[in-house]
């Protein structure tokens, strides 16, 4: 056999595992379908790539067991990669959060990664197909575009179904079944939401308004900017809770987070009894939006007028404010897919198939979701270098 290890997939967690492999001597090939490796990297961030978050703790990642991604993640940290990127002279900053972006270019972190693996001998081959795969004695053949392909070890690399625009397609899933794995249902994650009828209405015009909100689904809650859009709502708040959200949940924003909405209410009616309702919300929230919602739930009328009844029942609607969303936007414009290949038939420790000897799974085919934050990157890694440290 003339590979020792076949990685399917030259995103971040296919490359990761290649370079790591091919450190302890492993003669690797990565086999991208695409026409260059590493096009998720290339766009996130703004093209600047989230790279990691320094904050990064297992409870920042969705699974139907949460403790699946325990051991990788302990084992390859945000320090980890941090070393690798400061030892390749690229410069970065922390946005917010523990965030860490790219100063220049998310070109870089690829570069990176493509150097690393060339340095440890790995061959990569961009713009291959995989048209069958087959279990042989002491390993697996592939039939490709390049040519049969055989080695003792495959891995699994092929991400997700998020943004099909780049060629996200289910192959992983499809080989994770001819082997005999669940694969748990799939949807959209960190994906705006769209709104239909009389919600979407409520907000024409105002599309690229954006504010502070808290978003809360069943005990979940994220605080941090909403962005009204044309379809519906996006932003940093609304992208993190549609990964715990599904159709018909209750949806609510406080449109006031780390506010008494009350005692808020109470006090401008002392100092300012004059104000109009949509003047007093003006200073708290976008001008626009006040006035809209005035116009759609909220009575206008100076300050002095409002009964404390009055004051109490709207503070309960600014703090409790339902959504009422049809769907989101799908696979095309999500971070991620929720979901995936079933961690039950996996080894926490080696990302190794429990029924197929010499096969992995790792990063976003793997149900294994992380926030919006650089987290999902970071499990790329980790899982990457648990599976090339075995492999």
């Amino acid at each position: 056999m003339e590979s020792e290890v076949l990685i399917i997939g030259g995103g971040g967690a296919g490359l990761m595992c290649a370079l790591v492999a091919g450190r302890r001597g492993r003669r690797v090939r990565v086999l991208e379908h695409a026409n260059r490796c590493g096009k998720k990297i290339l766009m996130s961030g703004g093209g600047r790539c989230n790279f990691t978050n320094t904050g990064t703790t297992p409870a920042n990642f969705l699974s139907a067991n949460p403790h699946f991604c325990k051991s990788a993640l302990a084992r390859f940290t945000p320090a980890h990669f941090v070393e690798m990127v400061e030892r390749h002279g690229i410069a970065y900053h922390e946005k917010e959060l523990g965030q860490l972006f790219c100063d220049e270019s998310s070109k870089q972190i690829v570069k990176m990664l493509l150097d690393e693996c060339a340095d440890a001998g790995v061959r990569v081959d961009t713009s291959c197909s995989i048209e069958r795969i087959d279990a042989i004695p002491g390993g697996y053949a592939l039939q490709t575009t390049l040519g049969t392909l055989s080695a003792p070890s495959l891995v699994v690399a092929t991400g997700g179904l998020s943004i099909p625009s780049m060629g996200a397609t289910g192959f992983g899933y499809e080989i994770a079944r001819q082997f005999g794995h669940a694969v748990l249902p799939t949807r959209a994650g960190l994906v705006p939401l769209t709104l239909t009828g009389r919600p979407l209405e409520e907000l024409a015009g105002l599309s690229g308004v954006s504010f502070p909100v808290e978003a809360r689904c069943g005990r979940t809650s994220f605080r941090n900017a909403m962005l009204i859009t044309h379809r519906g709502l996006s932003g940093p708040s609304i992208l993190q809770i549609s990964s715990y959200w599904q159709p018909g949940q209750p949806l609510r924003l406080d449109l006031l987070p780390g506010r008494d909405a009350l005692e808020f209410l109470g006090d401008q009616q002392r100092n300012r009894p004059a104000a109009e309702l949509k003047t007093v919300l003006g200073d708290a929230l976008p001008q626009r939006f006040a006035q809209r919602l005035c116009e759609i739930a909220l009575n206008n009328k100076p300050m002095r007028q409002f009964t404390p009844a009055e004051l109490k029942k709207m503070a309960g609607q600014l703090s409790d404010w339902p959504v009422v969303s049809s769907g989101t936007e799908g696979y095309r414009t999500a971070g991620v897919t929720l979901g995936g290949v079933d961690t039950d038939g996996l080894s926490s420790t080696t990302m190794e198939s429990k029924l197929a000897k010499g096969l992995y799974f790792i990063g976003e085919v793997v149900d294994v979701t992380g926030w919006l934050g650089g987290y999902n990157f970071q499990w790329a890694w980790a899982s990457g270098n648990a599976a090339g440290l075995a492999a």
